[in-house]
């Protein structure tokens, strides 16, 4: 099991207000696993953790965002925190990043108010997944199906709502990753990442 992810790269996307917890947690999981990770952001250097409403750590950001290619990664994964995803919504290449991943069926991972960033790609509609509760409308206004649950899988995208959730998060993220591509949600869906 410590393996499973051996030979794997898997991004991070994340900028600052992002939650510590759903950092690096993941973060743990995946490298426990065996996988070589990346965090991006748009902002160059460094990014400033939050723990609820407290600052907390400050992360060195290994690559740009708008420097990557989602095509070097066997994943992404979208921790939340409220501001986070608010700025990465915000940024063109994220965003770009984002959609792109999504559409090339390999996995992603998403917490909490991380789904924002999804939502602003255009990649939920026909989708179903969780995330904080605050977040619902936006998902469903975005087309996609919202369900209230500790972890919930559609077709490689891995989603949860909250830090209490993040045993069972971690565990389908890497299980998801490890089988790797998955076929994109919806025959014709091509022309929403275009």
């Amino acid at each position: 099991m410590a393996n499973e992810l051996q030979g794997k790269r898997v991004a991070f996307l994340a900028t600052d207000g992002v939650e510590q917890v759903e950092l690096t947690e993941p973060w743990q999981a995946v490298m426990d696993a065996g996988a070589t990770v990346e965090l991006l952001s748009p902002k160059p250097d460094a990014i400033q953790a939050m723990n609820g409403m407290e600052k907390g750590a400050a992360f060195e950001v290994d690559r740009a965002v708008a420097d990557a290619r989602p095509d070097e990664y066997d994943g992404l994964i979208l921790p939340g925190g409220v501001k986070n995803p608010d700025l990465l919504r915000m940024d063109e290449a994220s965003v770009s990043f984002v959609r792109e991943f999504v559409g090339s069926g390999r996995p992603v991972a998403v917490i909490c108010h991380g789904p924002w960033t999804l939502v602003e790609a255009g990649v939920v509609r026909g989708r179903t997944l969780t995330s904080y509760p605050s977040v619902r409308t936006d998902i469903e206004n975005a087309g996609g199906t919202w369900v209230d649950e500790e972890v919930h899988v559609d077709n490689g995208l891995v989603s949860s709502r909250k830090p209490a959730d993040l045993p069972a998060f971690c565990r389908k993220l890497v299980e998801e990753i490890a089988e790797g591509h998955h076929e994109p949600a919806q025959a014709g869906a091509g022309a929403q990442y275009a």
